[in-house]
């Protein structure tokens, strides 16, 4: 045997170390600090922190300048001690002994978390402060001013105060035990349980520095299809590993409560919430876990939905249920997120409605510790669907937004489509519950019930992919979560700029042309797979592909047929009186508007009427006219997005050029299966002819039928 020469041997150590560092592969997210071409006015010479010893939170702060200005002006910015001119200066009310105390911004500016940016005078020195009430405000603070460098702007005269708007702002991870990631498409689950504790990859650091640099401050580690064998004392030590890197950078962890567990780990022969040795059991293993968290944040809980045990199972409510967990967290101020997504094992009349159903009756039932999550819209993660009635109809009960950021129904992670403008549609509807209007972030933020328990959480697309999320894209769905989560009110397209800027360059060209893409996205997957209201049009199961044809499985309402119910003569739900009235659950106003067909929104036409296909639209089409319309339309939406894509060749590094290029390759082609097959079943419903113009189907509608995908990825286990 031959054995390389140790000269080569460094060498090719070298190259396999540096190179992945050096590639534009994606893996450093948003946070990549390319160098500037020159100094921005005002940038700072110096660091200093404002106290001797630095807590774990303030070196992380310290070693991300370090980073960021050793890259975007090419020498780390030196530390000092001693307060200079043009200083860059962290400072909190645990660490202000080197400055005044005036220099520290209000709770009443801030909160708990937020954070204050100014150039000021101290002495005859101009200097910048980062401040907050908290360490981690000022984590926050740094976060904020790096990236306002890294985009380019100046740092002059600065005098910026935020805040978040939420209180919890977390990631449930859908991850399996067995690393399995239900509904995801970047890979493997990050989280290495078999080698946690003993090894702690790297890789969680970086996590924890994306998270905090957009605001996340919670975790969820495991599926709301929950293993209860996470509450194992072996598992919380490797939970405990998992704690000690993300508390540094202000991030709790949450894990998904089965609700059997206390029959499945503790013998017991009932998980009835309000039997007594049920409810000793959880307070016990509460304890258990802070001792090995002392700062675990709570537990997230999926009951009586899609198989999975709960309270009901016992003829208890929701809030008995988590209840019984909210006062077993609570004593050490944890905090209970109890999920709206039910539906019961009889078929409903129409599942849209149950969530309302089983939780309105119980407003004000809840523990001040509990929180009800519910999914932006009453379906399930659709591409579109109107804001969930919840949302205004529970005022005695703070509710926490779910939003899903992997992609399960809107291409999984080869499919182009930035979910800003998805949330920021549903986060400005206007509930109508309060003459003074209340939109969707005013519920969830507080301001309309007063409430102090707020959140947002989203469903993660992350995984063991290099680029962490499937694609270079799905980054933005990731960073624009967490920007949505500490200001519901923020613009998408002022998110997708900042992201543009920050992910692929300054160049003003550059960032138009990738934000156009981005804020046109959404839409064109709408219209080539579930325009004008319909939704649920994917396979069943894996949820990939279109299948509106589908309509005999186990139930109904696992169906797509279920959702379009076309005949020869008409196509849609009925969702108004004459119907299911799903509509009556929202305000009266928006009743009025939704009950007639001429004055629904045409997005929103066929999810709560069922019309003739020769309905006339506002535009004086048929109804079928204009559903072909949008199926062309949305495949020409992938070819404009591929030709703006394609001008930016040069101007983008080759390696995300050519797996963007790629991508949307895979997503025109499948955009045009979505629009073929939809209109080859269709067209075998109502037999009407396709409008001038429209081409015909490739393949008849037996040849969309007989396609099979039993490994497509990111189905449930």
């Amino acid at each position: 045997m031959r054995y390389a020469r140790p000269a080569l041997l460094l060498f090719v150590l070298f190259l396999t170390t540096v190179s992945p560092v050096l590639a534009e592969d994606g893996y450093r997210l948003w946070l990549r600090y390319e160098r500037l071409a020159g100094r921005p006015a005002g940038a700072p010479d110096s660091v200093m922190l404002a106290c001797d010893v630095a807590s774990p939170t303030f070196e992380a702060a310290l070693a991300e300048v370090r980073r960021a200005t050793g890259s975007m002006l090419g020498k780390s910015l030196p530390e000092t001690t001693r307060l200079k001119g043009r200083a860059l200066v962290l400072a909190s009310p645990a660490c202000n002994t080197r400055l005044p105390q005036a220099v520290l911004p209000s709770e009443d500016d801030v909160g708990a978390e937020g954070y204050a940016i100014r150039t000021t005078k101290i002495g005859w020195k101009t200097v910048t402060v980062i401040s907050a009430r908290s360490d981690i405000g000022v984590l926050y603070g740094t976060f904020a001013y790096l990236q306002r460098m890294s985009e380019g702007e100046p740092l002059k005269g600065l005098d910026l105060v935020s805040r978040p708007g939420t209180r919890y702002r977390l990631l449930n991870h859908w991850d399996g035990l067995d690393r399995h990631v239900e509904r995801g498409y970047a890979g493997q689950s990050i989280w290495d349980w078999h080698r946690l504790p003993g090894y702690v990859d790297p890789r969680y650091t970086d996590y924890a520095r994306a998270n905090a640099s957009i605001g996340i401050n919670g975790v969820s580690l495991t599926n709301v299809n929950a293993d209860a064998t996470v509450l194992t004392p072996m598992y919380l030590d490797k939970v405990a590993a998992l704690a000690d890197v993300f508390r540094p950078y202000g991030i709790k962890l949450y894990l998904t409560a089965r609700f059997s567990a206390p029959m499945e780990l503790g013998g017991l022969p009932t998980a009835d919430p309000l039997d007594p040795r049920v409810r000793a059991w959880w307070k016990a293993k509460a304890d258990e876990i802070y001792t090995h968290v002392p700062d675990f944040g709570g537990f997230l809980v999926k009951a009586n939905s899609e198989g999975q045990p709960g309270p009901q199972d016992y003829g208890r409510s929701h809030a008995d249920g988590a209840n019984m967990l909210a006062e077993a967290v609570g004593p050490h101020g944890g905090i209970v997120m109890w999920r709206a997504f039910v539906y019961s094992a009889e078929e409903p009349e129409d599942r849209v409605k149950q969530a309302y159903t089983e939780f309105k009756p119980l407003d004000g039932q809840f523990a001040d510790n509990v929180m009800v999550q519910v999914k932006n819209g009453p379906l399930d993660f659709q591409p579109r669907e109107p804001f969930h009635p919840l949302f205004g109809a529970m005022p005695q009960t703070p509710l926490m937004l779910e939003l899903q950021i992997t992609k399960e129904y809107l291409g999984f992670s080869t499919h182009l489509a930035y979910l800003g403008t998805l949330w920021e549609e549903v986060l400005e509807a206007d509930t109508l519950e309060s003459d003074a209007g209340a939109p969707v972030a005013s519920v969830i933020d507080g301001s309309v019930e007063g409430h102090s328990l707020t959140g947002m959480a989203g469903v993660a697309n992350i995984g063991t992919d290099r680029n962490w999320s499937g694609s270079h894209f799905d980054q933005a769905n990731w960073y624009a979560f967490g920007r949505f989560a500490w200001d519901p009110h923020a613009s998408a397209e002022a998110i997708a700029r900042d992201w543009a800027k920050l992910t692929f360059g300054r160049e003003p060209a550059l960032v138009d042309e990738i934000v156009s893409i981005m804020m046109m996205s959404r839409e064109t997957v709408v219209d080539y797979m579930t325009p004008l209201g319909l939704v649920h049009l994917m396979g069943t199961g894996h949820h990939y592909g279109p299948a509106p044809w589908v309509d005999d499985l186990g139930r109904a309402d696992w169906t797509p047929y279920y959702y379009h119910r076309a005949t020869k003569d008409a196509i849609g739900f009925d969702r108004t009186a004459t119907g299911s009235d799903a509509i009556s659950q929202y305000a009266e106003p928006l009743q009025r508007e939704w009950a007639d067909a001429a004055t629904t929104p045409d997005e929103l036409l066929l999810w709560f009427h069922r019309l003739p296909w020769t309905n006339k639209m506002r535009n004086g089409e048929t109804l079928w006219n204009s559903l072909v319309h949008h199926y062309d339309k949305g495949v020409a939406g992938v070819e404009d997005m591929q030709a703006r894509w394609a001008v930016l060749e040069g101007k983008v590094d080759p390696e995300r050029f050519a797996q963007v290029s790629d991508f949307l390759a895979i997503q025109h082609d499948e955009a045009r299966w979505w629009r073929d097959a939809s209109i080859a079943y269709w067209q075998s419903i109502n037999g009407l002819p396709l409008p001038e113009g429209s081409a015909p189907p490739e393949h008849d509608l037996a040849y969309y039928k007989a396609l099979t995908f039993p490994n497509a990825p990111g189905q449930g286990q």
